[in-house]
């Protein structure tokens, strides 16, 4: 049956080969799983909700790629895209989010119109190789700028627009933090460069399990307001009412409100050229 479906032998792989690389493979993308709720909660989303719906979106989309394209790609919602979901369009633009899911939702619809022709190769073709690894790079500068912000490395200043944090003013609180991030992207780097599977997410067990010995010892807290559960996490199930919460939103009256025709058009073309340069600079990669 896997034969028959996945064509093994003609691809020159092996079940157990196809195992290691699955595992590895989700291993790398599991942080997704944390990140895109984080991101995307700043917004006003439950939280709960969306890491549901990243979940069964995930699962679904790479089911599909599987059975229907038979090609080794793991599909999750993009970091790039939440992030100018969250961060301009509704935080800085003044948008709702049910406003910004709306214009994914028809950006997605224009997107699968373009992958049903020849528009989407004519595009690929006539962008020079170079712009295309540059929109990647761009975009992830810009999520690493995020997470320099969401650390503490990286704070607003009145006459420098943004300046490092100052570990001997804050160090018992998001100094600390700061010097745990640090401490996760040198262990990230070290074990890429070696060539470690699952780096990233060894880096990120590895400060997070440093981090609850330290929080144990009473050197910091991420989130007092959190008491215990900063500590101890609840491992049950997630709350499905924050699903439905959010389920079909995209096409409530808030989605609506103060709709502009213009600022509609700007974001769902930023929308797509983003949805565009990631799948392109996945295929190229």
């Amino acid at each position: 049956m896997l034969e028959k479906s996945f064509k093994l032998k003609e691809h020159g792989v092996t079940v157990k080969g196809e195992l290691a690389a699955g595992l590895t493979t989700f291993m790398t993308m599991a942080y997704i799983l944390a990140v895109n709720p984080d991101i995307l909660s700043v917004t006003g989303m439950n939280p709960g909700g969306v890491l549901i719906a990243t979940a069964l979106s995930s699962a679904i989309a790479c089911i599909c790629m599987a059975f229907m394209a038979n090609l080794p790609f793991a599909l999750a919602p993009g970091m790039g895209l939440n992030a100018y979901f969250a961060f301009t369009v509704v935080l800085g633009m003044g948008y709702s989010w049910q406003f910004a899911l709306f214009a994914v939702f028809v950006e997605g619809l224009v997107f699968f119109v373009l992958s049903l022709t020849n528009v989407r190769e004519a595009i690929f073709n006539a962008i020079p190789l170079s712009l295309k690894h540059a929109v990647g790079a761009g975009i992830g500068l810009f999520i690493a700028f995020i997470g320099l912000q969401n650390s503490g490395l990286v704070q607003a200043s009145p006459a420098t627009l943004v300046d490092l944090v100052c570990f001997k003013d804050e160090m018992a609180g998001v100094g600390l933090l700061s010097l745990l991030t640090l401490l996760g992207v040198i262990i990230i780097g070290v074990l890429a460069y070696k060539n470690v599977k699952g780096s990233m997410l060894i880096g990120m067990f590895a400060v997070w399990i440093l981090g609850i010995i330290l929080q144990a010892a009473g050197l910091y807290v991420p989130n007092p307001e959190a008491g215990l559960f900063s500590l101890y996490p609840y491992w049950g199930l997630p709350d499905f009412a924050g699903f439905g919460s959010l389920f079909g939103k995209a096409f409530s009256p808030a989605a609506f409100a103060n709709f502009s025709i213009a600022d509609f058009l700007v974001i769902r073309f930023s929308f797509l050229l983003v949805d565009i340069f990631d799948t392109l600079g996945t295929l190229i990669g």
